[in-house]
């Protein structure tokens, strides 16, 4: 109990603080409700439009998964290659790197055109976003594998096979949980964005009608539900990646 409070104590504080500032600030400057509602109308809003706010939370959560579902797919096997081909280690590697030069919302009306306004392009878009760092982050992993366990393994008979499977995979373990956390946490801005750009439903769509009608507590209130996906998204991949290294541990 004491370490939880210890651990968490200060983020609860601080958010505490946070909803009062943001409270009591509002009322007292009189801030105009289409520039920075009242949290207390927010909440109201959320409240009041829970059903709708549900169908569009569900529409971009799968969004989200699917795509994330598929970059971790693609970019592990993206790492797997990179790793085991000194040809792909040579180009494909530093053509990761630069593309991240390009900015991804340059790239997403490309994708929308591509696959038009079904959910596709919402998922390519988050592919845009979360592919990088979990193909990234996998093939350093690959990379911090110590080789004096590679060369003990070696001349104790162990093949190829063994040795990417028993040395190389659990050391890129680690790297691939740093970039799965990444992409889960960004995941919601790719579908988010790909709703901005052409969509009929989700939490993007939501948030830019009640822009252009000037509602400040409904465009928070999507805002706050698109940042607690993201938190979610990323305390779930925390809690496997827990309970599969430290089941790693215990075998």
């Amino acid at each position: 109990m004491r370490h939880s409070l210890s651990a968490y104590g200060p983020v609860l504080v601080f958010a505490l603080l946070l909803v009062i500032g943001w409270e009591a600030g509002t009322t007292i400057f009189d801030i105009p409700h289409y520039i920075i509602p009242k949290l207390s109308d927010v909440f109201v809003s959320m409240w009041d439009n829970g059903r709708v706010l549900g169908k569009h939370f569900a529409v971009t959560l799968g969004e989200a998964l699917l795509g994330l579902g598929i970059s971790a797919v693609f970019g592990v096997l993206a790492a797997v290659w990179i790793e085991s081909s000194g040809l792909a280690k040579k180009t494909i590697y530093p053509l990761l790197v630069m593309s991240q030069t390009i900015p991804i919302i340059a790239l997403s009306p490309i994708m929308v055109m591509w696959f038009g306004y079904e959910i596709w392009s919402k998922v390519a878009v988050v592919i845009l976003f979360t592919f990088f760092p979990i193909a990234v982050n996998t093939a350093d992993g690959f990379r911090s594998a110590d080789p004096d366990i590679g060369e003990l393994m070696q001349t104790m008979g162990a093949g190829k096979r063994d040795r990417f499977l028993k040395w190389k995979i659990p050391s890129a373990l680690p790297g691939f949980f740093t970039g799965l956390k990444m992409a889960a946490a960004i995941s919601v801005g790719g579908a988010t964005l790909g709703e901005w750009l052409g969509g009929e439903s989700g939490l993007g769509m939501y948030t830019k009608r009640a822009s252009n009608m000037l509602r400040g507590d409904a465009v928070f209130s999507g805002v706050l539900l698109l940042s607690a996906m993201g938190i979610l998204l990323f305390l779930v991949v925390l809690a496997v990646e827990k309970m599969f290294l430290a089941h790693r541990r215990s075998a």
